[in-house]
């Protein structure tokens, strides 16, 4: 006897081996045996043998016409084989019972399930909407395969290039034009990003990483709604100082400048002034809302994303002309020695006198001219030659302080690498295109007004973390534990050491139009200008606030973000660089294995032809094909320019992964990756395409 049975909503047959009333011992034609319940049994036959049956009835199956089979049902509940009896003849033979059951199961949009081999029919509103769903779902199909059809072909359908990032980035695995894609990729045996490009549907690799970029980060957009500048209220008392920024050109969010009084007293007084937009916009404002959405100012060659609206911006920053408030460290040095006497910490009003650009000059506030005061620049501006003496005293200052750090820090800061500079030429502010002629210039880390900026920073975020610490006031802090390779730069609420520059704690609270840290820090600050000892309980953040907790969390990840893209459109525009100058081959310097930096613009390429030089070795190299999407060139070595004996090993610090955190500082980041798969090399980002005051390093 055979018995045929369900079974985890399959339907199988066997030959019965043993019976009882429960249950039955089953051996299906495979040779397996299986336990089956009384309750899962459907039908029991001497002949045809199971498989035979099975196929039989299920190529009679597909002859059932489910809409007259419905017709036929009995409104009541009713049997696989009533039903069969219906549609077929009566009574049905056993393939036709089997058939009818076979067809019922797979119809349940217009035959119901209401027990042991027993149904129940659909009502008629339900099947409507059923058929049309299949319909659909049918068509969808239908849809996918069209696409990928045209994909193959080297077509792009004009939906999956509106989908474009959204398929490469975050993709909807349901949606059928990333099911498109998937099929065409499996079919044409090419990576998704690869078949995109060859159809086309990437036109543009600058916009590309653009609207990547847009699309991962600000899917609303980048425009700021219309709001106004809340008034700074405080009565604030005017600074005797003259104060004075250092910037790059481009910079509108100019948030510190310095001072100096008491030259030739014996006692010098150094004012580190910080735009306070804290005095005005309070947590929750929409202002703060706005910098707490961005959390960073967005930096690239030729453009930024700010992280205020520039209307609210020019209303704090430290403009040349004005009485502008500031947050103001003043501290007090003995002139001779420099030793730091007293620190003093004002809410006020500061005279800027004036606003410097260092890439206009720098080439005449050089070393020598800071330190000789016979030698002269022709055509030194005037307000320039008026300040020399507290350029001169700045630069010594500045010197100095770097030095105490590294005996902190145990070893000198070496950095011999190059920043650059990126300019593009007719944007002026608007948004680049990806066509624009880019100029790469070099500019030395470590000039005296970098120097002087950097320092003045270090000492201020040192000095304001340590002092939030002593009044009890929880601040966000960056530290490292050790210079050890691997231990890496960590934010927290906690006043710890920082390692890499060299002081007891560092917060960083300079850039507060810029970084969004910065502003917290400077409410807290303001607070233990204001209240003094009892700062801790009026703070608009207190110890273990889980808000600080989660601004870190969210500024980590923006800020992270943020640095990648820089690093990657900064390599698009080095990549454009060498494709417009016509670079074919390059002088470059053995960094690591099988990668090497170029010597006059900021490139990183692994090359071939390197497995037995030494780390440092100069070497010429013939670059391969540049692909502008995935970011990627590969060169080979051709000769080397160096002998052995000659050969200079790359700076340990910098290719040991050292980290560091200054603003303005002579420190930078190494190759930054673009979170591609198939890349991960990126030139070195640009410190100088931030204004000053904010270097975007980790």
């Amino acid at each position: 006897m055979f018995l045929l049975f369900e079974d985890a909503g399959k339907f199988l047959a066997g030959r019965v081996l043993s019976e009882a009333d429960s249950s039955a011992q089953v051996e299906l034609d495979s040779g397996k045996r299986v336990k089956v319940k009384a309750a899962n049994t459907l039908l029991k036959f001497e002949k045809p043998a199971p498989a035979v049956l099975l196929a039989a009835a299920q190529a009679l199956s597909q002859t059932i016409e489910l809409e007259l089979a419905w017709e036929f049902a009995p409104e009541d509940e009713f049997s696989f084989a009533e039903l069969a009896g219906v549609y077929f003849n009566d009574p049905p033979t056993l393939e036709q019972q089997t058939a009818a059951l076979l067809r019922l199961f797979e119809a349940p949009h217009y035959f119901r399930r209401a027990g042991k081999g027993r149904f129940r029919k659909a009502p008629a509103e339900i099947i409507a909407q059923a058929l049309a769903a299949i319909e659909k779902k049918r068509l969808i199909q239908q849809q996918i395969e069209d696409w990928a059809a045209a994909l193959g072909q080297g077509q792009c359908p004009e939906p999956i290039r509106e989908q474009l990032y959204k398929i490469l980035f975050k993709p909807d695995k349901n949606a059928p034009e990333y099911k498109a894609v998937v099929e065409a990729s499996r079919a044409t045996h090419t990576a998704p990003l690869d078949l995109l490009q060859n159809v086309g549907a990437i036109d543009s690799p600058y916009q590309f990483h653009w609207r990547r970029f847009l699309f991962e980060n600000f899917p609303k957009g980048t425009t700021f709604p219309a709001l106004a500048a809340p008034l700074i209220q405080d009565e604030l008392p005017l600074s005797a100082a003259q104060a004075f920024s250092i910037d790059d050109s481009s910079t509108t969010e100019i948030d510190d400048a310095l001072s100096v009084q008491g030259l030739s007293s014996g006692t010098v007084t150094l004012g580190i002034h910080i735009a306070a937009p804290a005095l005005a916009v309070q947590p929750g404002d929409p202002i703060d809302q706005l910098g707490r959405a961005r959390l960073s100012t967005v930096y690239m060659p030729g453009y930024k994303i700010t992280m205020l609206p520039d209307a609210v911006v020019q209303n704090y920053t430290l403009m040349e002309g004005r009485d502008c408030p500031a947050v103001s460290l003043y501290v007090t040095l003995d002139e001779a020695t420099l030793e730091i006497k007293a620190t003093e910490t004002k809410l006020e009003r500061v005279p800027i006198a004036h606003n410097l650009r260092h890439d206009q000059l720098d080439a005449v506030v050089t070393a020598d001219w800071l330190e000789n005061p016979s030698l002269e620049h022709e055509n030194t501006p005037e307000p320039l030659q008026n300040m020399r003496k507290q350029l001169s005293f700045l630069y010594r200052l500045a010197r100095h302080l770097k030095a105490g750090r590294e005996v902190v820090r145990g070893k000198p800061e070496t950095f011999n690498r190059p920043d650059y500079n990126f300019k593009l030429v007719g944007t002026e502010g608007r948004e680049p295109v990806g066509n624009e002629t880019v100029q790469i210039s070099m500019r030395q880390r470590g000039a005296p007004l970098d120097l002087m900026v950097a320092e003045a920073m270090i000492l201020a975020n040192s000095t304001w973390g340590q002092w939030l610490a002593s009044h009890g006031v929880p601040a966000i802090y960056r530290s490292q534990a050790s210079l050890l390779p691997g231990v890496k730069v960590r934010m927290g609420t906690k006043a710890l050491p920082h390692a890499g520059i060299g002081v007891p704690s560092y917060a960083w609270s300079t850039s507060p139009l810029r970084r969004y840290t910065d502003l917290v820090n400077q409410w807290q600050i303001i607070a233990c200008a204001r209240h003094g000892k009892t700062a801790a309980l009026v703070a608009p953040f207190k110890p273990k606030d889980a808000d600080l907790f989660s601004i870190i969390s969210g500024f980590d990840a923006a800020y992270s973000a943020y640095n990648g893209y820089q690093g990657a459109i900064e390599r698009f525009w080095t990549l454009k660089y060498v494709q417009q100058q016509g670079i074919t081959e390059l002088v470059a310097t053995l960094f690591k294995e099988n990668m090497v930096r170029a010597d006059d613009f900021p490139l990183v390429l692994p090359v071939l032809g390197a497995k037995d030089l030494p780390r440092g070795a100069k070497v010429r190299i013939k670059l391969g094909k540049i692909d502008e999407v995935s970011l990627d060139v590969m060169g080979t070595v051709i000769e080397r320019l160096d002998t052995p004996t000659v050969a200079n090993e790359a700076d340990s610090a910098e290719d040991a992964g050292e980290e560091s955190d200054e603003d303005d500082g002579p420190m930078a980041a190494g190759p930054i990756s673009i979170n591609m798969s198939v890349t991960d090399e990126g030139t070195e980002p640009s410190r100088t395409t931030a204004p000053q005051g904010d270097n975007p390093s980790p």
